[in-house]
């Protein structure tokens, strides 16, 4: 889920950039800040917008910058247990799937994938039923379920979140269509 939160802080302009716009230098340091980071209690920072800061900021002694309270906005990525999400395959091991789902990417382990016995073909770089003969590699777009979320602080990196596409309407794009032309064929008209 995203959300836009808005946020204050004190933002620090150095001495070597006071001949810029405000605005512009304190919406970079802010974006060099916050962009990519994850707070635990809040989620990925995809972004931040909307910067006003102040004019009149404060020095102290010691340091020749300035400092300045700025109001923002920031896009914030919150991975939410069951929520679905839609992502692309990013990468294929003999253990699972990585999604990309936006800002971070969550993997799908083997037995998450689908039910049926998994083969692991290296040389394609693929994931492939051993008897329904589907097979998910890099570049699918999968639709997936999030089962579990473990956000660090920091980068997102050392966050995990797990997903699993073995329930009715997940799984690679082009299974679900299959399945849902499949269930209109096999539809039964309504009796009169």
């Amino acid at each position: 889920m995203f959300k836009l939160l808005r946020v204050r802080d004190v933002v620090r302009i150095p001495p070597d950039r006071f001949e810029e716009p405000l605005d512009v230098v304190a919406t970079s340091i802010l974006r060099e800040k916050y962009e990519g980071v994850v707070l635990k209690d809040i989620g990925v920072i995809v972004a931040v917008v909307d910067v006003k800061v102040s004019p009149t900021g404060k020095i102290l002694p010691g340091d020749g910058a300035t400092y300045h309270w700025a109001d923002f906005t920031m896009l914030v990525f919150i991975p939410q247990i069951q929520e679905v999400i839609e992502g692309e395959v990013v990468e294929v091991t003999e253990f699972g799937l990585f999604v990309r789902m936006g800002p971070v990417d969550g993997l799908v382990h083997v037995s998450q994938i689908m039910d049926d016995y998994i083969v692991y073909d290296e040389r394609r770089g693929a994931l492939m039923g051993k008897e329904t003969r589907k097979i998910v590699q890099t570049g699918d777009p999968v639709r997936a379920r999030i089962v579990t979320v473990s956000l660090t602080g920091g980068g997102t990196r050392g966050s995990k979140i797990g997903l699993t596409m073995r329930q009715p309407f997940l799984g690679k794009l082009e299974w679900i269509e299959e399945a849902l032309q499949k269930m209109k064929e096999e539809k039964v008209p309504a009796k009169k």
